[in-house]
Order: C-alpha cells, then sequence, then structure tokens
C-alpha cells in the first residue's frame, strides 16, 4: 500500500451544519423490498463451502491470510476495539451488565458479573450465526425451528464454532474523519462512493478475508450530546452496500451501532443490512465497538490496516459472546 501523509481537520458538526447533508437532504434512494427481496434470492453464500458449513465468511480467513495480517505488526502497540461494561442504565444502555464482589478477604478476592442480554447495546460483542433469521432461516439456509429453541439454544451455528479465536487482517474505515467532521448526523447513509472516497484517501481498502471496521463517530456523539437513543439517531451504511460487501468478500464487519436511524417512509427496516450480513452471506458481526481509540492511534501511525485478533468466549449453544478484539499496529 502507498504511504501517505493523511491531515484531516475534525471540527464539530454545528459548524459544517449550513453545508453537511442530514439523512432527510441525502438525494439518495431507498432499496425497495422489491430489490431487497432479489438479494435475498440472488445474492449469498450459502453452500459455498459446503451444506453443513457453520464458520461462513471465517472460511476466508486461511492460514496464508493470518500469516499476512502477522507481517502487519512494525511497532507492537495494542488498541482495544471494546466498550468498558458499563453496568449503569441509561437510554443507550437499557441493559447493563450486573456486576458486584462476592467476596474480599485478607486472602483474597472475586467478583461477579452477570450479562442479561449479550446482545443489548450496552456491550461490545460478536454475533453468531443462530443470532437472526429470515423467514424462519438462519446461516446456510438452516431452519431455526428445531434448531434454536429456549431449552437448548441453538444447536447449530452457535458462537462456539468461533472457539478456536479469529486472527485476520483489519482495516478503519473512519468516514468522519474524511468529511471532517467529529461524527456524522443520526440518519446520514454512508455509500460506497463514501467508503471508495475514503479508500482514495487512506490508501487502503478491505479485501477477501478482511475485516471492516466502520465508524461514524457514535461514542464521540455521546460525550458531546450526553446518551441518546441508538434506535433513533444513528449513522450507519446504507443498505445498497450488501452487493459492495458480496464483492469484497469481506470476512467480518465491526461497526458501534448496527445501522442508520430514524427509518424514513419507504425505507427497509434498520437491521436490514445487518441481517442480510449475518444469515445470508454469514459474516460475523462486532456490534457496539468503540473505534474511538483506534482512529487515533491509526492517524498517529499514518496506518488504517492492521493485524485484529478476537477471541469469543466458548458457550456452548450460544447466539453471540462478548469480545475484546485487539489491534496490533
Amino acid at each position: 500500500m502507498r504511504p501517505l501523509k493523511l491531515i484531516v481537520p475534525v471540527i464539530s458538526l454545528a459548524a459544517l451544519a449550513f453545508f453537511f447533508p442530514t439523512s432527510a437532504q441525502q438525494d439518495l434512494p431507498f432499496v425497495t423490498e422489491a430489490q431487497f427481496q432479489e438479494w435475498l434470492d440472488n445474492i449469498n453464500n450459502w453452500g459455498r463451502w459446503g451444506v453443513d458449513d457453520e464458520i461462513g465468511t471465517l472460511n476466508l480467513i486461511t492460514p496464508q491470510k493470518r500469516k499476512e495480517a502477522a507481517g502487519l505488526v512494525k511497532s507492537g502497540i495494542t488498541v482495544s476495539l471494546a466498550r468498558n461494561l458499563d453496568d449503569v442504565e441509561s437510554i443507550d444502555n437499557p441493559c447493563p451488565v450486573e456486576w458486584e464482589m462476592a467476596n474480599a478477604s485478607p486472602s483474597g478476592a472475586s467478583d461477579r458479573i452477570t450479562f442479561r442480554c449479550i446482545h443489548g447495546p450496552g456491550v461490545t460483542h460478536i454475533d453468531g450465526y443462530g443470532h437472526r433469521f429470515f423467514d424462519g432461516k438462519m446461516w446456510n439456509g438452516i431452519e431455526m425451528e428445531q434448531t434454536v429453541t429456549m431449552e437448548e439454544g441453538a444447536t447449530v451455528n452457535a458462537v462456539l464454532n468461533m472457539k478456536d479465536g479469529i486472527v485476520t487482517r483489519g482495516v478503519l474505515y473512519d468516514i468522519p474523519r474524511s468529511k471532517g467532521v467529529d461524527f456524522l448526523p443520526g440518519g446520514y447513509r454512508v455509500t460506497v462512493a463514501d467508503l471508495e472516497a475514503w479508500e482514495e484517501m487512506s490508501g487502503v481498502k478491505v479485501g477477501p478475508g478482511d475485516a471492516m471496521l466502520f465508524r461514524w463517530g457514535r461514542w464521540v456523539k455521546r460525550e458531546v450530546d450526553g446518551p441518546f437513543n441508538t434506535w433513533d439517531e444513528s449513522a450507519g451504511l446504507d443498505n445498497n452496500v450488501i452487493p459492495w460487501l458480496r464483492e469484497r468478500d469481506v470476512a467480518i464487519i465491526g461497526w458501534e451501532t448496527p445501522g442508520y436511524t430514524p427509518r424514513l417512509e419507504g425505507d427497509l427496516p434498520t437491521l436490514a443490512l445487518h441481517d442480510f450480513a449475518l444469515t445470508m452471506l454469514g459474516i460475523p458481526l462486532i456490534d457496539r465497538a468503540d473505534l474511538d481509540a483506534l482512529a487515533n492511534m491509526a492517524a498517529s501511525q499514518n496506518r488504517w490496516e492492521f493485524m485484529l485478533t478476537i477471541a469469543p468466549l466458548p458457550i456452548p449453544n450460544g447466539t453471540g459472546s462478548p469480545v475484546n478484539p485487539i489491534a496490533v499496529f
């Protein structure tokens, strides 16, 4: 990749409001239900790695891919992509973790933590394929009726299949930096053109077997505006990005929120792209990541690619797991 000295002044949205488009001002058609249905019928990875496959695009992360990712380590600096666990209930963390000390004595101490909802907006987690479905079918066309139950959990497509860990090349897409703002406005739909403009600026782009880390500035917005409802005020990838993700053979997507909101009339449900990527393309998703430290480190190193490691907990029959992804520069 060619070296590039990327210097972008980052200033507040308030100063740029007079020309930065809001979601309602974007001259961008919505993906129709008919188009989305056509993609459901014709764009998927079902059967690509066999009818019994349960790891989807993780098949693209070969031993050679891991060796190439390890070769990206130059300085040895590590950065976490996880948000600190929060046990305080708020509008953007309605399902906080429960933490308490179990005991504390002169001989030692231990504590107890409970995740009331692993897939909640307050926990950085990875989605397993048993998490979301289209018409009762999950990744690889598996019917969930008998394979994901309240009694047994996910007996197929469980997150336990990721127990050996994930190591690959990570590529950061820092869209606010490319636009010279602190964070994108709620509802802003990031297009393929936005993504490829970032690639032109940064000199790197995501490819087969890579992890794509998409940042719109969710946590900076929280620092500026305070806690906010992420289901009402988030930016995100536009649904038109779906074919692009398939063409690029992205292996993992990490983001701060799973979709853009508010949803306007004529648009698809908020989780349309989230569910398509997970269920139809077989792309594991790192939900609710905190990419601010990663963005700052990448800017200071002038490097937007790195080795990424992810270690899901070995939860039998689980549909997801808390994770602490680590980028190594």
